[in-house]
């Protein structure tokens, strides 16, 4: 039996199911899970019988047996119950993002250091892509030497789920850049190898769904640290030949060689997920990380234990955020959206 046991309050996104999977494959016990949509409960509880539904969150937030809660509620009320779940003593890990305000940030920050909780953004565009994993691992190995650039872009598809109306309500999902880009922030830091950057330029549009005015459907940003730049575009025009739900990339640059990760399709043709391209001064190569270990599991578990910071630095996991609401912020200066 683990010795660490989680719930879930908050199921709207369906990375729910990555995050369960990712802390019971670590060893992590599910017990419990809060939501209040009855569809969405039923086909959740049908894949984690092990789980029993609550009617009131206050049976996970007061039960000292469990010590995470995870959550993947709409964007703009995952805040509110990691601040519940840290002020109950318990660990967080949620969906990005995190939040959706500098208010929010600020607040979550200040809690977290008042009750030394762990607070936890399950950025799954690395943690839970294994050739963004091994291309941490081969950088961290001197494969392509210092790293110069990266160049995230996360496309994504409208057609593959029958989204909710929250999803086109802009302080709802938290706009393009603060929730799809906070990925590509993240990554960012990861491989420029730094806690905090800034954000130059950024914008934000809706350039195809007149008819979903909350929408933003592209976004862009440039960035950069003492050391890196970077550029970052997501957006929800992937055309419905493609057989998944986005052609997510990135390119790193580094001082002897390049990485560029296909993490969910290789136009190309090969077959399957992952594909990392290694272009050094030796030629080029392939390499199929689908066997690559995902520790970040293992890291979070081992951090509850230890109450250290292996599986991602607080601070980088704070930072990503700030950027992404930097850019949303910079985007809609003089824009519909502006708050």
């Amino acid at each position: 039996m683990s010795d660490i046991k989680f719930a879930a309050i908050g199921i709207n996104h369906a990375h729910i199911y990555g995050q369960v999977e990712c802390l019971k494959r670590a060893g992590a016990q599910f017990v419990a899970f809060h939501a209040i949509e009855d569809d969405l409960a039923k086909t959740f509880g049908e894949k984690f019988p092990e789980a029993k539904r609550v009617a009131d969150p206050a049976a996970i937030l007061e039960d000292d047996s469990i010590q995470v809660v995870v959550t993947a509620a709409i964007p703009g009320d995952r805040a509110e119950i990691c601040l519940s779940a840290m002020r109950h003593g318990k660990d967080v890990l949620t969906d990005k993002p995190g939040m959706t305000t500098f208010a929010q940030l600020e607040e979550i920050q200040k809690v977290q250091k008042e009750t030394g909780r762990i607070f936890s953004v399950l950025y799954s565009e690395h943690f839970e892509v294994s050739a963004a994993v091994e291309a941490g691992n081969l950088i961290a190995k001197g494969a392509i030497g210092q790293v110069v650039n990266t160049v995230g872009l996360g496309p994504h598809s409208l057609r593959l789920n029958n989204r909710p109306d929250w999803f086109f309500t802009r302080n709802r999902y938290g706009g393009i850049l603060c929730d799809i880009a906070s990925h590509q922030f993240e990554q960012f830091l990861f491989f420029s190898d730094a806690m905090d950057g800034e954000v130059v330029s950024a914008s934000v549009a809706n350039r195809g769904h007149a008819d979903k005015p909350g929408l933003q459907d592209v976004g862009d940003a440039h960035i950069r640290t003492a050391n890196t730049s970077g550029y970052i575009r997501v957006d929800w025009f992937t055309p419905e030949g493609l057989p998944t739900w986005g052609d997510g990339r990135l390119t790193i640059l580094g001082t002897e060689g390049y990485i560029e990760l296909r993490k969910y399709v290789d136009i190309a043709g090969r077959p399957g997920e992952n594909h990392l391209f290694l272009v050094d001064k030796k030629g080029v190569q392939h390499i199929d990380c689908s066997n690559v270990d995902l520790p970040f599991g293992r890291q979070f578990l081992d951090d509850v234990r230890n109450r250290t910071e292996t599986a991602m630095p607080q601070q980088r996991c704070y930072n990503a955020m700030k950027m992404a609401l930097t850019a949303q912020q910079m985007a809609e200066v003089g824009t519909e959206w502006a708050q």
